[in-house]
This record gives structure tokens, C-alpha cells and sequence, in this order.
């Protein structure tokens, strides 16, 4: 009789025993599990890159009327540093003189891989009838240089590890500056993610 009570003493204890590391482990787990949330896996903003271009089929007159047509080729490569891949839908990017809206530009849809380059290529085409409009477009040609802003939001979502799937949206802003007696082209980007 001694020998089942001590047996069952044993038993019971070497439950409480197994209980108690099972529980160590998932708390240890979830521990690992948050900080690599907070750290590895927090999302970090895409790195916007611009790369030099020219203006094409430049077609300007300053009499009678002043006018220009031409096509600025804008390059642009977001790198993601994040451990998830990013999905993104069609969209618009947004091209703005002097705050009026100009020109939309189609996005398609894509997917940048984690830790990965994505290149945009977009051909805009831009006409002086509502740049003419603002009162200091004739200063602006006269000194020989346009100032463009780009705005993209790209939509889409964040995917970590194929299982945590989350919904984000990426903020592109790009100044770009046109020198239109040399044809250069200058732009700086920036981008933030918002979840």
C-alpha cells in the first residue's frame, strides 16, 4: 500500500514537473516571438531610389504662345529591407507644378520580394496648358529650369514568412527638377509605409 501511495506521489510530481516546463517553453516562445515582432519583422520604410534621366521629343516655342511637349523618363527603384515581401495594386502616381495636378501616371500592380530591388520606368508626358495657368510659369521657363512633384500610394499587403499577411500602404514622394536648356533631369524620392 505504501509502495502505490509513494508511486502516485512520484507520478504526481513528475506532472507538475512536466506542466511546469511546457509552460516555461511557451512563455520563453512567446517571448522570442514578440521581439522578433518588435525588431526583426517591424516594418521598415522602403528605400527610394532615383536614377539620372533626360527629357525626350523636348518641343518648345516661346512666341506667340508659349508651349512645351515633351516626355520626362522617370526611373525609380524601391528597395524593400523588410523580411516580408510587398504586393501592391494598380495605382496612380500623381504629377504636380506648383501644387495643380498635370499628368496621372498608371502603376501596375506587382510584387516586391523580401529584401529585394523593384524598378519603376514611367514615361510622362507633359504639356504646358495647365502649367500656363500659374502666374510664375513664364519665370520659370525664363530661368531655364520646372520643378515637378511626384506622389505615389501604393497599396497593397505586407507578407511575412507566408503566414502574417498585413495590410500596408506606401507613401513615394518625388521632387523632380527639370533643366530644360540641357535636358537633365534630377529628382530625390522618399517613402513611408503606413500600416
Amino acid at each position: 500500500m505504501e509502495a502505490m501511495v509513494a508511486k502516485k506521489v512520484k507520478s504526481g510530481t513528475f506532472l507538475k514537473i512536466c506542466c511546469g516546463v511546457v509552460v516555461l517553453l511557451l512563455f520563453i516562445l512567446i517571448v522570442v516571438l514578440i521581439t522578433l515582432f518588435f525588431t526583426l519583422f517591424k516594418p521598415k520604410n522602403p528605400k527610394v531610389t532615383t536614377h539620372p534621366t533626360t527629357l525626350e521629343n523636348l518641343e518648345y516655342s516661346l512666341f506667340p504662345k508659349v508651349s512645351i511637349n515633351a516626355t520626362i523618363v522617370l526611373n525609380v527603384t524601391v528597395s524593400n529591407h523588410n523580411h516580408g515581401s510587398f504586393t501592391f495594386k494598380t495605382s496612380i502616381a500623381n504629377v504636380y507644378y506648383r501644387g495643380t495636378l498635370i499628368l496621372e501616371i498608371p502603376i501596375e500592380q506587382a510584387k516586391i520580394l523580401a529584401r529585394g530591388n523593384f524598378t519603376i520606368t514611367a514615361y510622362a508626358n507633359v504639356t504646358a496648358d495647365k502649367m500656363a495657368m500659374d502666374p510664375n510659369f513664364d519665370n520659370d521657363i525664363g530661368s531655364g529650369h520646372l520643378s515637378f512633384t511626384c506622389t505615389a500610394i501604393l497599396d497593397g499587403k505586407i507578407s511575412v514568412l507566408k503566414i502574417i499577411k498585413k495590410r500596408a500602404e506606401v507613401t513615394n514622394v518625388c521632387d523632380v527638377f527639370v533643366d530644360i536648356l540641357t535636358k537633365k533631369v534630377e529628382s530625390t524620392c522618399h517613402a513611408k509605409v503606413k500600416m
